[in-house]
């Protein structure tokens, strides 16, 4: 029979029983009998104790709905895999993007027009190229300095924080008279409008002033602001939709269309070419007269500051 550890009340007792013997000169097998007795007293009641102790709690189980004690099993796994998975959804863009980069070789980065074909370093440049040829899909970065990571305090909502010097001076007088829309149904993109001028991309997107445009030559240059993936929502009713309007433009690939409305004329661009730039690089705002395209800007990896994306289309009959 397994032995248990006596309680201070048990050895109290024993104690009383040892003295109590010798007071009365018993001898000690008899003593040791009685304690034995006691002992195995003492084991039977802590064991039924126990057991209904036991009971107690299997009947308070019982007693609770099983879908609480099962709720109460599972939760603590679920709100762990929870938390992973909110981290993993914010660091996984970027994780992939660099991954992406790697396993691809990455190479030079080449810009929608290239540096040598400006005329000028300014924003408004004139291209004195006439060919228009473009660089080919999913040309990666490759930098030796490292990504430039702007002030992410910043609120880049705000077109005016995409810029510096001369390029901002601009944006804040919005040409309200001028505006046309957008669709991309590659990425669910309806009845967006665009407003020449202006600052605020939570409302609308923002084509530089001094750009061409629909429909003339050079390029319409436009800015949408962009988010994680998982947070996209283009659709008409939501009213944030402008928040994360631009978050897929990069996975365009060629041949996709994109049709611009203005003044009830309708044109068409096909996607001709995809790439990205540092955020000082603002020669993207370059125009080739000679040419008739359309540009998309957003940074790049959706939800951060690091890179621009450029996403260039160019205009077709049908």
């Amino acid at each position: 029979m397994p032995k248990t550890r006596p309680s201070h009340q048990q050895r109290q007792e024993l104690v009383r029983l040892y003295r109590q013997a010798l007071i009365e000169g018993v001898s000690l097998n008899k003593i040791e009998e009685k304690v034995d007795k006691l002992a195995e007293r003492f084991t039977v009641a802590d064991r039924q104790e126990i057991s209904e102790v036991r009971d107690k709690e299997k009947h308070f189980r019982r007693a609770i709905p099983r879908a609480i004690r099962l709720g109460a099993a599972v939760l603590p796994t679920v709100l762990l895999l929870l938390g992973i998975g909110l981290v993993g959804s914010a660091t996984w863009p970027i994780v992939v993007y660099y991954v992406g980069d790697f396993t691809a070789n990455a190479v030079e980065l080449k810009t929608p027009i290239p540096p040598e074909q400006v005329l000028e370093t300014s924003s408004l440049a004139l291209a004195s190229a006439s060919d228009g040829e473009e660089v080919e899909f999913g040309v990666p970065v490759e930098d030796e300095a490292g990504p430039i990571i702007l002030n992410t305090a910043l609120d880049y909502t705000d077109l005016s924080n995409w810029f510096t010097g001369d390029q901002a001076v601009g944006l804040s007088e919005q040409q309200e008279s001028i505006s046309y829309k957008i669709e991309i149904p590659k990425i669910n993109i309806y009845d967006a409008q665009v407003l020449v001028g202006g600052t605020d991309l939570s409302r609308s997107l923002i084509a530089y002033p001094g750009t061409a445009l629909p429909g003339q030559p050079g390029s319409p240059v436009i800015f949408g602001h962009s988010i994680l993936r998982q947070f996209y929502n283009p659709s008409v009713n939501n009213p944030r939709r402008y928040t994360s309007i631009f978050s897929y433009i990069m996975t365009l690939e060629k041949g996709d269309k994109i049709y611009v409305t203005q003044d009830n004329v309708r044109y068409t661009y096909v996607v001709t070419s995809k790439t990205e730039v540092k955020p000082t690089d603002t020669y993207i705002l370059s125009q080739n007269y000679d040419i008739r395209q359309l540009k998309l800007v957003t940074c790049v990896p959706e939800g951060t500051y690091l890179l621009r994306g450029v996403v260039t289309a160019q205009l077709v009959r049908e």
